[in-house]
Order: C-alpha cells, then sequence, then structure tokens
C-alpha cells in the first residue's frame, strides 16, 4: 500500500471536491438561475463557474507536484492562495449575481489577485526545483 504526503492529499482533495462543487454550481446556474437572473448576472455566475473549475484544476496540479515535492513554501502558498481565490472571487461573484450585493464587486478583485499570487508561486516553487 502507497502512502501520500499530508500536503499532496490535502491540496488534492480540496481540487477535487472544488471541481465536484463548480460542476454542482454549474448545473444549478444552468437548469435553476437561467431563468431567474438577467443576462447580466447570469454571465457574472457563469464567470464564477469558469473559474471556480480552472482553479479546481490548479488544486489538483499543485497537489500531484507535492506528491514528489514535498515541504515545499512556495508550493504550499500557491494552493493556499488558489483556495483562498476560490471562495473570495468565485464566492463573491455567486452572490453578487444570486443576491444582487453590488458592494461585492470590490471584494472580487481581491480574489483576482490570490489567483494571480497562485500562480506565481507555483512558479516559484517550480523554478526553484534544483
Amino acid at each position: 500500500m502507497s502512502e501520500i504526503n499530508i500536503t499532496a492529499k490535502l491540496f488534492l482533495l480540496l481540487g477535487a471536491f472544488n471541481a465536484a462543487l463548480a460542476e454542482m454550481l454549474g448545473a444549478f446556474g444552468a437548469h435553476s438561475l437561467k431563468t431567474r437572473l438577467n443576462v447580466s448576472m447570469l454571465k457574472t455566475y457563469e464567470t464564477g463557474v469558469e473559474y471556480h473549475l480552472y482553479h479546481s484544476h490548479g488544486l489538483i496540479i499543485v497537489g500531484i507536484i507535492a506528491m514528489n515535492l514535498t515541504n515545499n513554501f512556495w508550493l504550499r502558498s500557491s494552493g493556499w492562495y488558489m483556495f483562498s481565490g476560490i471562495i473570495i472571487f468565485c464566492g463573491s461573484l455567486y452572490l453578487l449575481s444570486i443576491f444582487n450585493l453590488r458592494w461585492l464587486g470590490m471584494v472580487t478583485p481581491i480574489g483576482g489577485l490570490l489567483f494571480i499570487l497562485s500562480w506565481a508561486s507555483l512558479f516559484i516553487a517550480i523554478l526553484k526545483i534544483k
């Protein structure tokens, strides 16, 4: 029986869970919100689902890399930035579109910055591999 390090397992689990959640939220939007939201808010919701799925895959990538690159600060940072970005960026778009909470539009760019930091951290983690 093979073992996996805790960092790899954590980000693989977060990635798989969030990919499933993004698919469910996408189906919810396509079937339940299509007639309830205006075109602009539906597009906002769809953007949340799209970035949620992209970054779920990113978490899985971080987990796969962590299987061989253990105890790497930049790699762990990448995963946490990515997960936080999903919560803040995607979460704010979901809430903004469903509940028309316009003030959340000011929060969304923070999530976008976290996504940028996640990919930059992943770049650094890979760059530092000897």
